[in-house]
């Protein structure tokens, strides 16, 4: 195939993200982000990565369609524009693809029908994947168009992971179940850790911590996964940002029927006001650690409970595999607090778990490993990259066709 290029793209509810790759070398050839759309305050901040030159502006950005056309101007200032014949395919990024799509898959109109079926179960994220690939699709009708799902390399599941303990006609009619989420990065970070390791993917037991602002967990076993902490949706599993994580069902008809809370009312309460900014009013693990060292005791709460749930999918991940080589930290507070991932190991030196405090205070932008060169099962930090799997995803599906 002689085009190499691959467009990737991220489209939020009021943003789109964007990367355009070359995929002879997987190098970045330009980047950027389109944020507050539909407002009159609209951004885009681009990155030209081989010039090393940044561009950004303001005003007004209607919609998904503007947006998109801002994005193909910019990329044309740097002569790599949507139009150019060097582009083999745009790949997007789709959070729900339910039990249906297990891998990257070429979208056509059969594609796009599931996709818009699946909203149900990702009301959030689906409407706006589905929004960024038809515009795309209208800027270039000609050009394959690659879907990659979050969802998709948890489909590996087994059904005893996957499956809610609930009336299972009742389950299957309204499809609830166990699908997982931050996909992209656990395939890509599993397989970056048997790198960092020497080793092939199929040959180790890997557990990754995905700890953003949204934060999962995952068991990886010979390079599939096995459990992931993320459910139906986004909210089950680890303490994040904004989401409460793990929770007595039973709350929730507590608030209904004693706090006389709409569903509505507490949907919200559930993924935007808990979690850490619950808690202690703030969901920026840096500004977090800095109040727990001037002596906050509400930061320092808010920061045990969330060691507390990571230990316990540590030992839980560690309990499925069996055995485990490697424990991966990755994204934003995985890759930066090195508080974090101090705390999360701390008394699990049975389990063959430590790290070398100097090694683990080092910041840098290559996979490293934190724990003591002897250690039994390695502690690792690799920075994930969602866009370069999406990319890799993409072009090898379109180099079949």
């Amino acid at each position: 195939m002689s085009a190499s290029r691959v467009l990737v793209l991220n489209s939020g509810s009021s943003s789109v993200k964007y990367q355009l790759l070359d995929m002879r070398d997987s190098t970045r050839l330009a980047m950027g982000l389109v944020e507050r759309i539909g407002e009159q305050s609209s951004r885009i901040r681009h990155t030209h990565v081989g010039a090393d030159d940044t561009r950004e502006w303001s005003g007004p950005i209607a919609d998904h369609d503007a947006a998109l056309k801002a994005v193909s101007e910019e990329l044309a200032k740097d002569g790599l524009g949507l139009d150019s014949r060097e582009l083999a395919a745009i790949g997007h990024r789709v959070v729900h693809g339910g039990k249906t799509f297990t891998e990257p898959t070429v979208i056509d109109d059969a594609v796009l029908a599931e996709i818009e079926r699946l909203i149900p179960v990702a009301p959030l994220h689906n409407p706006a994947n589905l929004t960024g690939i038809r515009t795309a699709q209208a800027l270039r009708p000609d050009l394959p168009q690659v879907a990659v799902f979050d969802t998709a390399f948890h489909t590996t599941m087994p059904e005893s992971a996957a499956r809610y303990a609930i009336d299972v006609r009742t389950a299957d009619e309204h499809r609830v179940r166990r699908y997982g989420f931050h996909g992209t990065s656990h395939a890509y970070v599993s397989r970056a850790t048997a790198k960092l390791l020497g080793k092939a993917p199929e040959d180790v037991n890997v557990i990754v911590l995905h700890l953003g602002n949204g934060a999962s967990a995952s068991a990886v076993r010979g390079g599939r996964c096995v459990d992931t902490s993320m459910g139906l949706t986004p909210l089950e599993g680890l303490v994040m940002g904004t989401r409460s994580g793990d929770m007595d069902p039973a709350v929730i008809f507590h608030l209904a029927r004693v706090g006389g809370m709409s569903i509505d009312e507490i949907d919200t309460l559930l993924n935007k006001k808990s979690g850490l900014v619950g808690l202690c009013g703030d969901n920026d693990m840096r500004e977090i650690r800095r109040r727990v060292d001037e002596g906050d005791e509400e930061a320092k709460l808010a920061f045990d409970i969330y060691i507390h749930r990571l230990k316990k999918y540590i030992g839980a991940y560690y309990a499925v595999l069996g055995t485990v080589d490697a424990i991966a930290f990755t994204a934003g507070v995985g890759e930066n607090a090195a508080a974090v991932r101090e705390a999360a190991v701390a008394g699990l030196e049975t389990l063959g778990l430590a790290v070398d405090g100097a090694l683990n205070a080092v910041r840098g932008d290559e996979p490293r490993l934190i724990s003591p060169a002897d250690a039994r099962v390695k502690v690792a930090v690799v920075p994930t990259d969602e866009e370069l799997e999406i990319a890799t995803q993409t072009y090898a599906l379109v180099g079949r066709y």
